[in-house]
């Protein structure tokens, strides 16, 4: 049995693209927990900013370690998806990701750039640096899968409130 490609308009691509920043930052628990801000999103780089908080720290000042990790697979996925094409799926998971630390990550906040290195058609390749105060800290890379159709993509995302 074949199945035949979805055709998506190219205002439907924007429209989805737009969905899953807003969901980044709105839609996923820990995200807006964890309190990240989206500074860009677009189809040649992602770029997230983790503030600082004594919740995410592993000792006085520093972001524990596992938190960075989380932050490489959150804005590694968001390259994939800020410039997917959404006529091949919108289901995203994790297959793979491999995290370098490089220094302790001290300040304010963490920066993580990442961009889509490669887009296959089910697996993608995303690289990520992670920055404190100036200072590459971490870098990773992460291995995606798209594929089938996420549940609720278009659905409203509630505004953030304090928590």
């Amino acid at each position: 049995m074949t199945v035949a490609a979805r055709t998506l308009t190219e205002q439907q691509q924007f429209e989805r693209r737009a969905w899953f920043r807003a969901r980044w930052e709105r839609g996923v628990a820990f995200n807006r927990r964890c309190r990240i801000r989206v500074t860009r999103w677009d189809p040649e780089a992602v770029e997230i900013v983790l503030p600082y908080a004594e919740s995410l720290s592993a000792h006085e000042d520093v972001f524990h370690g596992g938190v960075i990790s989380a932050l490489i697979d959150t804005a590694g996925a968001g390259a994939v998806i800020a410039g997917h094409d959404f006529a091949k799926g919108s289901r995203l998971s994790t297959v793979s990701m491999s995290v370098q630390y490089l220094a302790p990550a001290r300040g304010r906040e963490a920066v993580a750039y990442a961009r889509c290195v490669r887009r296959g058609h089910r697996l993608h390749f995303a690289d990520v640096d992670v920055m404190t105060d100036g200072r590459l800290c971490a870098r990773g890379q992460v291995v995606v899968t798209i594929s089938g159709e996420r549940p609720g993509v278009g659905d409203p995302i509630e505004p953030l409130t304090e928590e």
